[in-house]
Protein backbone atom coordinates (compact mmCIF):
# COMPACT_ATOMS: atom_id res chain seq x y z
CA UNK A 1 0.00 0.00 0.00
CA UNK A 2 2.74 2.41 0.78
CA UNK A 3 3.98 2.42 -2.74
CA UNK A 4 0.49 3.35 -4.52
CA UNK A 5 0.11 6.31 -1.59
CA UNK A 6 3.71 7.32 -2.73
CA UNK A 7 2.87 7.31 -6.33
CA UNK A 8 -0.08 9.18 -6.07
CA UNK A 9 1.24 11.89 -3.74
CA UNK A 10 3.83 12.05 -6.36
CA UNK A 11 1.39 12.30 -9.29
CA UNK A 12 -0.75 14.88 -7.43
CA UNK A 13 1.64 17.31 -6.33
CA UNK A 14 3.03 17.51 -10.17
CA UNK A 15 -0.24 17.64 -11.65
CA UNK A 16 -1.12 20.07 -9.79
CA UNK A 17 1.69 21.98 -10.47
CA UNK A 18 1.21 21.14 -14.27
CA UNK A 19 -2.60 22.33 -13.87
CA UNK A 20 -1.48 25.95 -12.52
CA UNK A 21 1.07 26.35 -15.26
CA UNK A 22 -1.47 25.61 -18.14
CA UNK A 23 -3.72 28.05 -16.92
CA UNK A 24 -1.14 30.43 -16.17
CA UNK A 25 1.05 30.01 -19.22
CA UNK A 26 -0.97 28.02 -21.59
CA UNK A 27 1.81 25.18 -21.76
CA UNK A 28 3.07 22.60 -19.64
CA UNK A 29 6.74 22.74 -19.62
CA UNK A 30 8.75 19.34 -20.94
CA UNK A 31 11.19 19.31 -17.47
CA UNK A 32 7.79 18.79 -15.30
CA UNK A 33 6.07 15.75 -17.29
CA UNK A 34 9.59 14.05 -17.92
CA UNK A 35 10.38 14.19 -14.15
CA UNK A 36 7.21 12.53 -13.52
CA UNK A 37 8.04 9.79 -15.38
CA UNK A 38 11.38 9.63 -14.35
CA UNK A 39 10.80 9.48 -10.56
CA UNK A 40 7.72 6.81 -11.23
CA UNK A 41 10.17 4.85 -12.99
CA UNK A 42 12.90 5.22 -10.31
CA UNK A 43 11.26 4.86 -7.61
CA UNK A 44 9.09 1.75 -9.10
CA UNK A 45 12.71 0.17 -10.35
CA UNK A 46 14.56 0.52 -6.77
CA UNK A 47 11.41 -0.51 -4.98
CA UNK A 48 10.92 -3.40 -6.73
CA UNK A 49 14.49 -4.24 -6.26
CA UNK A 50 15.28 -3.41 -2.39
CA UNK A 51 11.33 -4.26 -1.34
CA UNK A 52 9.84 -6.73 -3.21
CA UNK A 53 12.43 -9.00 -4.56
CA UNK A 54 10.28 -9.17 -8.28
CA UNK A 55 10.84 -6.40 -10.55
CA UNK A 56 6.97 -7.17 -11.70
CA UNK A 57 5.80 -3.45 -10.15
CA UNK A 58 8.53 -1.81 -12.15
CA UNK A 59 7.35 -4.09 -15.45
CA UNK A 60 4.31 -2.88 -15.23
CA UNK A 61 5.01 0.80 -15.05
CA UNK A 62 6.85 0.14 -17.90
CA UNK A 63 3.76 -1.42 -19.31
CA UNK A 64 1.44 1.43 -18.64
CA UNK A 65 4.24 4.19 -19.98
CA UNK A 66 4.20 2.54 -23.15
CA UNK A 67 0.29 2.15 -23.60
CA UNK A 68 -0.55 5.99 -22.30
CA UNK A 69 2.32 6.46 -24.94
CA UNK A 70 0.33 5.77 -27.71
CA UNK A 71 -2.40 7.05 -26.27
CA UNK A 72 -1.11 10.48 -25.56
CA UNK A 73 0.45 10.39 -29.25
CA UNK A 74 -3.11 9.41 -30.80
CA UNK A 75 -4.70 12.03 -29.18
CA UNK A 76 -1.71 14.60 -30.31
CA UNK A 77 -2.05 13.84 -33.80
CA UNK A 78 -5.77 13.91 -33.61
CA UNK A 79 -5.49 17.30 -32.79
CA UNK A 80 -7.41 16.73 -29.23
CA UNK A 81 -4.04 17.42 -27.19
CA UNK A 82 -1.08 19.92 -27.30
CA UNK A 83 2.63 18.64 -26.86
CA UNK A 84 2.14 19.38 -22.99
CA UNK A 85 -0.69 17.39 -22.60
CA UNK A 86 0.30 14.26 -24.46
CA UNK A 87 3.24 14.02 -22.61
CA UNK A 88 1.69 14.43 -19.37
CA UNK A 89 -0.75 11.27 -20.32
CA UNK A 90 2.51 9.62 -20.40
CA UNK A 91 3.38 10.39 -16.74
CA UNK A 92 -0.13 8.98 -15.50
CA UNK A 93 1.02 5.75 -17.65
CA UNK A 94 4.01 5.55 -15.34
CA UNK A 95 1.62 6.16 -12.46
CA UNK A 96 -1.44 4.74 -12.94
CA UNK A 97 -0.67 0.08 -12.89
CA UNK A 98 -1.24 -0.94 -9.12
CA UNK A 99 -1.85 -3.96 -9.78
CA UNK A 100 0.63 -7.06 -10.38
CA UNK A 101 -1.55 -8.69 -13.10
CA UNK A 102 -1.55 -6.31 -16.68
CA UNK A 103 -4.81 -7.66 -16.99
CA UNK A 104 -6.33 -6.02 -14.25
CA UNK A 105 -4.04 -2.63 -14.59
CA UNK A 106 -5.72 -2.87 -18.53
CA UNK A 107 -9.32 -2.91 -16.95
CA UNK A 108 -8.20 0.33 -14.36
CA UNK A 109 -6.46 1.92 -17.29
CA UNK A 110 -10.00 1.91 -19.34
CA UNK A 111 -11.77 3.11 -16.23
CA UNK A 112 -9.79 5.67 -16.03
CA UNK A 113 -10.45 6.68 -19.56
CA UNK A 114 -13.67 6.54 -19.70
CA UNK A 115 -13.59 8.50 -16.59
CA UNK A 116 -11.39 11.14 -18.46
CA UNK A 117 -12.76 11.49 -21.01
CA UNK A 118 -16.70 12.05 -19.24
CA UNK A 119 -14.65 14.58 -17.16
CA UNK A 120 -12.69 16.27 -20.03
CA UNK A 121 -16.77 16.70 -22.22
CA UNK A 122 -18.21 18.09 -19.39
CA UNK A 123 -15.83 20.48 -18.72
CA UNK A 124 -14.94 21.64 -22.40
CA UNK A 125 -18.94 22.44 -22.53
CA UNK A 126 -18.52 24.52 -19.11
CA UNK A 127 -15.48 26.21 -20.20
CA UNK A 128 -17.11 27.37 -23.58
CA UNK A 129 -20.24 28.26 -22.04
CA UNK A 130 -17.99 30.70 -19.11
CA UNK A 131 -15.84 31.73 -22.02
CA UNK A 132 -18.58 32.67 -24.02
CA UNK A 133 -20.25 34.55 -21.28
CA UNK A 134 -17.36 36.50 -20.45
CA UNK A 135 -16.78 37.80 -24.29
CA UNK A 136 -20.45 37.20 -25.07
CA UNK A 137 -20.34 40.53 -27.78
CA UNK A 138 -17.69 38.78 -30.02
CA UNK A 139 -19.47 36.20 -29.64
CA UNK A 140 -22.64 36.94 -30.67
CA UNK A 141 -20.90 38.65 -34.16
CA UNK A 142 -18.97 35.89 -34.93
CA UNK A 143 -21.82 33.31 -33.74
CA UNK A 144 -24.02 35.61 -36.65
CA UNK A 145 -21.13 35.64 -39.28
CA UNK A 146 -20.67 31.64 -39.45
CA UNK A 147 -24.52 31.30 -39.09
CA UNK A 148 -24.37 33.66 -42.40
CA UNK A 149 -21.99 31.64 -44.21
CA UNK A 150 -23.18 28.34 -43.64
CA UNK A 151 -26.95 29.39 -43.90
CA UNK A 152 -27.63 26.84 -46.56
CA UNK A 153 -26.26 23.31 -44.50
CA UNK A 154 -27.63 25.53 -40.95
CA UNK A 155 -31.61 25.16 -42.56
CA UNK A 156 -30.82 21.96 -44.26
CA UNK A 157 -29.88 20.42 -40.74
CA UNK A 158 -32.56 22.43 -39.03
CA UNK A 159 -35.60 20.76 -41.37
CA UNK A 160 -34.30 17.80 -41.17
CA UNK A 161 -34.16 17.94 -37.15
CA UNK A 162 -37.47 19.08 -36.97
CA UNK A 163 -38.57 15.99 -39.26
CA UNK A 164 -37.28 13.47 -36.91
CA UNK A 165 -38.60 15.44 -33.69
CA UNK A 166 -42.23 14.85 -35.65
CA UNK A 167 -41.42 11.46 -36.56
CA UNK A 168 -40.38 10.94 -32.40
CA UNK A 169 -43.97 10.25 -32.26
CA UNK A 170 -43.54 6.89 -34.73
CA UNK A 171 -40.44 5.98 -32.82
CA UNK A 172 -38.73 7.08 -29.54
CA UNK A 173 -35.74 7.02 -31.33
CA UNK A 174 -36.37 9.30 -33.62
CA UNK A 175 -37.01 11.90 -30.96
CA UNK A 176 -33.52 11.26 -29.35
CA UNK A 177 -32.04 11.64 -32.72
CA UNK A 178 -33.83 14.66 -33.35
CA UNK A 179 -32.56 16.37 -30.34
CA UNK A 180 -29.52 14.94 -31.26
CA UNK A 181 -29.11 16.61 -34.62
CA UNK A 182 -31.08 20.22 -33.65
CA UNK A 183 -28.32 20.62 -30.36
CA UNK A 184 -25.61 20.18 -32.85
CA UNK A 185 -26.51 22.11 -35.66
CA UNK A 186 -26.20 25.28 -33.22
CA UNK A 187 -23.25 23.82 -30.95
CA UNK A 188 -21.25 23.89 -34.49
CA UNK A 189 -21.80 27.53 -35.05
CA UNK A 190 -21.10 28.34 -31.33
CA UNK A 191 -17.88 26.36 -31.45
CA UNK A 192 -16.54 28.31 -34.05
CA UNK A 193 -18.08 31.94 -32.88
CA UNK A 194 -16.35 30.45 -29.71
CA UNK A 195 -13.02 30.06 -32.07
CA UNK A 196 -12.94 33.21 -33.84
CA UNK A 197 -14.15 35.56 -31.32
CA UNK A 198 -12.14 34.52 -28.19
CA UNK A 199 -9.34 31.71 -29.05
CA UNK A 200 -7.84 34.03 -31.86
CA UNK A 201 -5.66 36.97 -30.39
CA UNK A 202 -2.80 39.28 -32.18
CA UNK A 203 0.50 39.16 -30.29
CA UNK A 204 3.35 41.03 -30.12
CA UNK A 205 6.63 39.15 -31.41
CA UNK A 206 8.09 39.76 -27.61
CA UNK A 207 5.19 38.04 -25.75
CA UNK A 208 5.84 34.63 -28.10
CA UNK A 209 6.47 31.51 -26.24
CA UNK A 210 7.63 27.96 -28.01
CA UNK A 211 4.74 26.12 -29.04
CA UNK A 212 2.04 29.01 -29.52
CA UNK A 213 -0.06 28.18 -32.40
CA UNK A 214 0.06 30.22 -35.74
CA UNK A 215 -3.18 30.99 -37.31
CA UNK A 216 -2.08 31.28 -41.00
CA UNK A 217 1.78 30.90 -42.19
CA UNK A 218 3.69 34.00 -41.52
CA UNK A 219 6.48 34.89 -44.74
CA UNK A 220 9.43 36.66 -43.03
CA UNK A 221 12.07 38.06 -45.38
CA UNK A 222 11.59 35.42 -47.96
CA UNK A 223 11.13 32.69 -45.29
CA UNK A 224 7.50 30.89 -44.32
CA UNK A 225 6.70 30.01 -41.37
CA UNK A 226 3.83 27.49 -41.30
CA UNK A 227 1.04 27.13 -39.23
CA UNK A 228 1.20 24.12 -37.91
CA UNK A 229 0.01 21.78 -34.64
CA UNK A 230 3.33 21.35 -33.11
CA UNK A 231 3.77 25.17 -32.61
CA UNK A 232 5.91 27.62 -32.81
CA UNK A 233 10.50 26.44 -32.39
CA UNK A 234 12.32 28.60 -30.87
CA UNK A 235 13.84 29.51 -34.29
CA UNK A 236 10.70 30.70 -35.55
CA UNK A 237 10.27 33.49 -32.33
CA UNK A 238 14.11 34.48 -32.93
CA UNK A 239 12.84 34.86 -36.99
CA UNK A 240 9.57 36.76 -35.74
CA UNK A 241 11.02 38.88 -32.96
CA UNK A 242 13.56 40.04 -35.77
CA UNK A 243 11.55 40.96 -38.46
CA UNK A 244 7.86 40.65 -37.58
CA UNK A 245 5.83 42.78 -34.78
CA UNK A 246 2.01 40.77 -34.38
CA UNK A 247 1.48 37.75 -35.65
CA UNK A 248 -2.35 35.91 -35.18
CA UNK A 249 -1.68 33.26 -32.63
CA UNK A 250 -4.61 30.58 -31.84
CA UNK A 251 -4.96 29.83 -28.24
CA UNK A 252 -6.85 26.56 -26.81
CA UNK A 253 -8.93 26.21 -23.36
CA UNK A 254 -6.33 24.94 -20.64
CA UNK A 255 -6.40 21.20 -20.21
CA UNK A 256 -4.57 20.96 -17.39
CA UNK A 257 -7.58 21.05 -14.95
CA UNK A 258 -9.04 17.89 -16.60
CA UNK A 259 -6.52 15.45 -15.56
CA UNK A 260 -6.44 16.89 -12.01
CA UNK A 261 -9.96 16.04 -11.94
CA UNK A 262 -9.93 13.10 -13.12
CA UNK A 263 -7.15 12.08 -10.82
CA UNK A 264 -8.39 13.14 -8.31
CA UNK A 265 -12.12 11.87 -8.48
CA UNK A 266 -10.25 8.30 -9.64
CA UNK A 267 -8.78 8.32 -6.68
CA UNK A 268 -11.82 9.40 -4.55
CA UNK A 269 -13.75 6.35 -6.37
CA UNK A 270 -10.72 3.52 -5.75
CA UNK A 271 -10.83 4.38 -1.94
CA UNK A 272 -14.31 4.37 -1.33
CA UNK A 273 -14.84 1.69 -3.79
CA UNK A 274 -17.46 2.81 -5.75
CA UNK A 275 -16.39 2.11 -9.39
CA UNK A 276 -12.72 1.38 -9.59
Amino acid sequence: MFEVIFLWSLAFVWILFATIQDLRKREIANWLNYSLIIFALIFRFFYSFLELGSFNFFYQGLIGFGIFFILGNLFYYSHMFAGGDSKLMYGFGAILPIFSSTLENLRFFLYFMILFLVVGAIYGIFASIIIGIMNRGKVLKEFKKHLKKNKILFYILFLISILLLFLGFINIYFLYLGIFVFALNYLVIYAKAIDGGCMVRKLISSKLTIGDWLVEDVKVKGKTIKANWGGLEEKDIILLKKYKKQVLIRFGIAFGPVFLISFVLMVVLKLFGIWF
